[in-house]
């Protein structure tokens, strides 16, 4: 595998006549199916790292009745749908939350996987767009965004990302991936002063992690996808007011928006900046 990001100029979905059909629809299995086994480990995440909860033990159970779920019970969205959203022991109804955060994660990872292609990056990216996913529920639930998830995926990608990048003999993105931490921490720094209270110290944290992927394809794509994170919170803001009639004091986690603006830059980002460059 051999990373194109440096002709490409950054990830952007690719005309199919430019990449045959056959490895598109290979990686999007591949990714969408890591995604898939990877959403559901996000719905442990989501619900016992915010209570400060072991995610590897006890193994998972059903919250009414306690019994453990079997393996044919616990394949990703499908084993939902056969016992048609109960416990298969009580009869519980199980949360339609737990199959729509696999099968987002399973479409998102496939997306992601298309642009990114057969690359040494690609995990760093499928990693990455899981990252996001578990936050921003976490972060929608409790209006925090923790420290002791955050701090393990900043780790686990710096690791996947310098092995890209050794493997790709390429020390320009691995620069520009630290310079991108930095640049997006920097940004949100002086926002989070300027707010005085309007933005949490998370949502600083956080876009760091999100320069560290983003500087990797390009520094551009730092400050595009915190604009368009940006953007995403003021539309959400917008709906919540407008829409579903909340005043401007209902707290809004903003870590959701940003999340959606890293994913469009990884998604269109470059561009977005050919066409503001007007290449």
């Amino acid at each position: 595998m051999g990373s194109t990001r440096k002709q490409r100029g950054g990830a952007g979905l690719l005309p199919l006549g430019r990449r045959s059909t056959g490895p598109l629809m290979l990686v999007a299995a591949i990714s969408g199916v890591y995604g898939l086994l990877l959403g559901s480990f996000a719905n442990v995440v989501i619900h016992r790292v915010p209570a400060g909860h072991s995610v590897v033990r006890p193994p998972s159970a059903c919250p009414s009745c306690d019994t453990a779920i079997g393996a044919l019970d616990n394949i990703p969205v499908f084993s939902w749908l056969l016992l048609r959203g109960r416990c298969r022991h009580c009869g519980t109804p199980i949360s339609a939350r737990y199959p729509l955060v696999e099968a987002g994660t399973a479409i998102l990872c496939a997306v992601v996987g298309v642009s990114i292609g057969l690359t040494w990056e690609l995990p760093a990216f499928l990693f990455f767009t899981w990252a996001l996913v578990a936050l921003s529920v976490i972060d929608l639930d409790t209006h925090r965004l923790p420290n002791a998830l955050l701090y393990p995926c900043m780790a686990i990608s710096a690791v996947l990302l310098l092995a890209a990048g050794v493997l790709d003999g390429d020390t320009r993105s691995l620069v520009e991936a630290a310079a991108g931490g930095a640049l997006g921490f920097g940004i949100m720094l002086v926002v989070w002063f300027i707010a005085r209270g309007g933005l949490g110290y998370g949502d600083v944290r956080f876009s760091g992690y999100l320069g560290l992927h983003l500087g990797y394809l390009t520094l551009g794509h730092v400050p595009l996808g915190l604009f368009l994170g940006f953007f995403a919170g003021s539309l959400a803001g917008v709906v919540l007011m407008g829409v579903l009639g909340r005043g401007r004091k209902h707290k809004l986690a903003f870590g959701p928006s940003l999340a959606v603006g890293a994913l469009a830059a990884v998604l269109v980002g470059q561009p977005l900046i050919d066409l503001y460059l007007g290449r």
